[in-house]
């Protein structure tokens, strides 16, 4: 796969090092991300649970 990898770089013209992220990187956002989408899901439960209580009349 590296051979192949390289090969296609050579014949489009890209440079060698993409200057990307690094996988440890990736791994930090998407769990930075799934940490927020929980506290999110957290907080709207509290929320509802506290705005059912609420009484109008």
């Amino acid at each position: 796969m590296k051979r192949l990898t390289s090969f296609l770089r050579t014949r489009l013209g890209l440079p060698r090092d993409d200057h990307g992220y690094s996988t440890e990187t990736v791994v930090v956002i998407a769990l930075l991300v799934a940490m927020a989408i929980a506290a999110v899901g957290f907080i709207s439960a509290t929320v509802e649970k506290y705005a059912s209580n609420i009484t109008l009349g």
